[in-house]
């Protein structure tokens, strides 16, 4: 038997989602998830007890034009959806995993409500109405031509470098490279068009040359990051670059000992661009 559901919210279990504001709470908590792992769960939600296929995901996720390693930020989303909703892969009581295709939500969810049937309108205004309706087609028209967004600048993300002479840390450098992708894939939705998986960028440092990137890949702009020690510990050394000017435009160093530092260095990045 369904969930109750309650002002548009799908309930199930002791949580309940509201599929416009993404928003997750527990008994009346709110539940923090980041962007991306909510639009999955909004995604599996829409389709309870059906398999929602990873080529699904990906095309809602990042689309046909963001390249990025999708296995690990997928991997990402749903470990942090099972993490908010105490759920196990070995055990699943809300998300169960599909090899190789997929993801399904098990647990019991509410449909949404029927709509109620319109009331029959007078001949009259039917009529009226049509007479609006090409009027209003073309105020449309031109509100959006007027209004339309500009394109989404390209952004390349180089394969972070260690530079601690540890090669214990090469993973975590990997590690943060996909998790600062995966970040500014969400947090640039719209505006920025991300590159993090063509192999011109996960070349060592010294074989980078930023003007065949550019021609290679028609992007904008470059991040180059690093992981350094200093007196002041293990570090993160980034540089925003312009393409094909080559004009460092954001450069900075952040404590790598943070678990939000992929959030961190997306926002410092984001300075860059002004919100629309």
């Amino acid at each position: 038997m369904a969930a109750p559901q309650e002002n548009g919210r799908i309930r199930f279990g002791a949580f309940d989602f509201d599929p416009l504001t993404r928003q997750l709470r527990r008994e009346g908590t709110p539940v923090r998830l980041q962007p991306q792992p909510a639009q999955v769960l909004g995604l599996l939600l829409a389709s309870p007890g059906e398999i929602v296929t990873r080529d699904t995901l990906r095309t809602a996720l990042w689309g046909t034009q963001t390249v990025v390693d999708f296995d690990r930020g997928l991997n990402f989303c749903v470990a942090q959806i099972r993490l908010a909703l105490g759920d196990s892969s070995d055990s699943p009581r809300y998300i169960k995993t599909l090899p190789k295709r997929g993801y399904q939500f098990i647990a019991p969810v509410a449909s949404p409500p029927a709509a109620a049937p319109p009331n029959a309108k007078p001949r009259r205004s039917l009529i009226a109405l049509a007479c609006a309706i090409p009027l209003l087609v073309v105020a449309i028209f031109l509100i959006l031509r007027n209004s339309a967004p500009p394109a989404p600048r390209r952004v390349a993300v180089a394969r972070f470098e260690n530079q601690t002479g540890d090669p214990s840390l090469d993973r975590v450098a990997d590690a943060l490279t996909d998790a600062v992708i995966v970040e500014l894939a969400s947090a640039g939705e719209h505006r920025l068009d991300i590159i993090g998986n063509a192999a011109i960028l996960r070349q060592p440092r010294p074989q980078h040359d930023l003007l065949a990137i550019h021609a290679a890949l028609h992007v904008d702009y470059i991040l180059l990051g690093s992981l350094q020690r200093n007196p002041n510990g293990l570090q993160a050394f980034i540089q925003f670059i312009t393409l094909p000017g080559q004009n460092h435009i954001k450069v900075a160093r952040l404590p790598a000992d943070s678990p939000e530092l992929p959030q961190r260095i997306v926002k410092t990045i984001l300075t860059v661009f002004p919100k629309p």
